[in-house]
């Protein structure tokens, strides 16, 4: 039985067998000695994107991971980067600096900020995060259009990311070939991934994608 660990672009977390690239966390949200989520799904603000392989580090997933015996933080599983940022978290500092850095100095050029630290950008995330209370902002056909490679909308209850000038709808398994009949013409479209990091791709933020989406 999978565990309750994967992630959708809308922040909500599933139990199903796949996988993906890249895990996370928001913080401890597991009971170890069930395998099973607490009623909270963040412990933090700082929602973080990793690397499911680091310097031959080894974790039992949702088990006893903290020096203390305690908990740790609760793995969570991620398609991909796409998946991840629109979600609403973010590149971590540690498995990924360089990566973070990249972000966050994109975000500083963004925003106007000259040392950006990583809570302020966590705040601000924070409020725009599905997950988190945040809301869907209604798009038009004009909006829809210019959004960057990467940003992710939702219609319909299904979710949907922008790869070179098409729509590729969103699955636990991939992304499915473009369908006919739904582009960026087509009404009811909301924008899913946090505005702040939408901003940070136009920027020039390029995400991991899943194979899926081919070259």
């Amino acid at each position: 039985m999978p565990l309750q660990n994967r992630i959708d672009p809308f922040g909500d977390i599933h139990a199903v067998p796949a996988r993906g690239l890249f895990t996370g966390n928001r913080g401890v949200i597991h009971d170890p000695a069930t395998r099973t989520l607490l009623k909270r799904r963040w412990a933090t603000r700082a929602w973080i994107i990793c690397v499911c392989e680091f310097r031959g580090k080894r974790r039992d997933v949702m088990g006893r991971n903290a020096p203390s015996g305690n908990a740790g933080w609760t793995e969570l599983f991620f398609l991909d980067e796409v998946t991840a940022l629109a979600a609403g978290h973010r590149p971590c500092f540690y498995c990924q600096r360089e990566r973070a850095k990249e972000f966050a100095g994109l975000y500083g050029e963004t925003f106007g900020v000259v040392k950006v630290k990583a809570p302020e950008m966590d705040a601000r995330l924070h409020g725009e995060r599905l997950a988190a209370g945040g809301k869907l902002l209604a798009l038009n056909g004009g909006e829809l259009e210019r959004l960057p490679d990467g940003a992710m909308v939702a219609r319909g209850g299904d979710a949907y990311a922008v790869h070179k000038g098409v729509l590729r709808r969103w699955s636990f398994e991939g992304y499915e070939a473009p369908r006919e009949g739904i582009g960026f013409a087509s009404p009811g479209f909301s924008l899913l991934t946090p505005a702040v990091t939408v901003a940070v791709l136009r920027a020039g933020y390029k995400p991991v994608w899943h194979e899926s989406v081919g070259k």
